[in-house]
């Protein structure tokens, strides 16, 4: 069976506008290639960085295609890069109860703590407190998750970018994401190379 059976790059180009979140996308097309994939890429082996990470890729792909041209949608996209920022810092600052930089306008010289976190995300982030409070609590029971989002990204645009230089002006986005997307669940380092050899 071919890697073309369902038209997914025909919906990630209306996602925005209509909607769609890339998950849906992403996932619906794991279950149409499940018998092509193992069990482990189709079902329980669901890798939060690779998942997460198509996520945030198909929102700047949004951005990279055009759909953003209005500073509303625009300032939407960059509000949600800012916030998934601030919680990297708060992440990795209360679990490895890092020091702040000296230099740092926020509370120099002091240690991570969760109502430091809190402070910052909520100064830095355009959410209401019971929001900033929720994601406080995700980020301090699954340690490393919000920085899966940020590192999954990055590996889908590394897998992108050596796939475009490996094909040079041949790169087809639209086949390279068909086949990306049919690739199912995998680790992140194992996610560039299958990636970058489409």
């Amino acid at each position: 069976m071919g890697l073309t059976r369902f038209p997914v790059y025909d919906l990630v180009s209306t996602w925005y506008h209509e909607g769609v979140p890339g998950h849906h996308l992403q996932l619906a097309q794991w279950v149409h290639v499940a018998e092509d994939l193992s069990r482990y890429q189709a079902s329980v082996g669901i890798v939060s960085a690779n998942a997460e990470g198509w996520a945030l890729y198909a929102e700047r792909l949004m951005d990279e295609l055009g759909f953003l041209a209005d500073a509303e949608e625009r300032l939407g996209y960059l509000d949600a890069q800012m916030m998934r920022a601030a919680r990297v810092i708060v992440d990795i600052g209360m679990h490895l109860e890092l020091e702040i930089p000296a230099d740092s306008p926020f509370h120099p010289g002091e240690r991570w703590t969760p109502e430091l976190a809190e402070e910052f995300f909520g100064a830095h982030s355009s959410r209401p407190a019971d929001f900033v409070e929720s994601e406080l609590t995700r980020y301090l029971t699954i340690p490393g998750q919000a920085i899966g989002y940020k590192l999954g990204e990055r590996a889908w645009l590394l897998g992108r970018e050596k796939a475009r230089e490996r094909h040079g002006d041949a790169f087809d986005l639209k086949a390279w994401h068909m086949a990306a997307l049919s690739q199912g669940s995998l680790g992140l380092d194992d996610l560039v190379d299958e990636l970058a050899a489409l």
